[in-house]
């Protein structure tokens, strides 16, 4: 009995380190068997104008259901706020504009990835005012009514950095009636915040993107701008340079481009650009 016990004991000690290997390499092999997908998951960072908010996070789902390991990170703002974070070394994958200038100044730049650039969408400018007017006496059908006396604020985008109120800048140059217009502005950081003003009815009327005014219910279109009295409403959209996912990153932008995706973006009031 001794003598088993011995020998018992000798087999347990010189067995054991073989099954802690033998353990050590099955959980090696789970760890190591599997690194794609650990490390196959994708997150875009996009940083798009303000009035894209809606048809983007529309967009994002069909994205997630065709790329399910990727994943799409918005950053919403004017576009030209957005110009001066990657300008600032943002880490951005995707940038989508409201205005060409905008994209332009980042090319110069050479802060895009090249051959990646090209023109996405079109726009309207159009001129909005709150449905429920608290001044009856109110009467809006055109820009040129912007210069009674009844008007008394006008909420536009801050023309510096903000595109939606570049051209509107541009249409009210247009009509001969922006001294008079500016001298009751109200100025916002972005195209939804003008919106919001007219929406909330906290002006009497603003300007702003088309799609804009589609997507609230609580405002009327009073007047769509001429194409001639400003700049094509042109969204252009490039990969950054300095992106970690490029390669993603273009193969989102051609997503962008597929019928289906072009659709909803019709289904939001915005026009397509010819020539993908």
């Amino acid at each position: 009995m001794i003598i088993q016990k011995k020998i018992f004991g000798f087999l347990s000690i010189s067995i054991l380190p073989l099954l802690l290997l033998v353990g050590c390499d099955r959980t090696q092999n789970i760890q190591l068997g599997n690194p794609s997908q650990a490390n196959s998951s994708i997150e875009l960072t996009v940083s798009a104008a303000a009035s894209l908010k809606n048809v983007m996070e529309e967009i994002a789902l069909l994205y997630q259901q065709e790329y399910p390991d990727n994943k799409i990170i918005y950053n919403f703002a004017s576009s030209g706020s957005l110009q001066w974070q990657i300008e600032q070394g943002a880490p951005v994958d995707i940038f989508i504009s409201a205005a060409v200038t905008k994209m332009d100044a980042l090319e110069k730049q050479d802060l895009l990835l090249r051959e990646t650039r090209r023109d996405l969408l079109k726009n309207q400018i159009v001129l909005v005012a709150p449905k429920s007017n608290k001044n009856n006496s109110l009467q809006l059908d055109s820009f040129d009514d912007l210069t009674t006396n009844k008007i008394t604020m006008i909420a536009l985008g801050e023309p510096n950095s903000v595109p939606v109120g570049q051209y509107a800048q541009e249409v009210l140059t247009s009509f001969e009636i922006a001294n008079k217009v500016n001298s009751q502005a109200v100025y916002a950081k972005d195209v939804r915040q003008v919106l919001n003003y007219v929406t909330t009815g906290n002006v009497d009327a603003g300007i702003v993107y088309r799609t804009d005014a589609q997507v609230s219910d609580n405002v009327k279109i009073v007047a769509t701008a001429p194409e001639t009295s400003h700049s094509p409403v042109i969204y252009p959209i490039a990969v950054i340079k300095d992106s970690d996912n490029s390669d993603a990153a273009s193969e989102l932008i051609e997503f962008l481009t597929t019928p289906e995706v072009q659709t909803v973006f019709e289904e939001y009031g915005f026009d397509l650009v010819i020539g993908h």
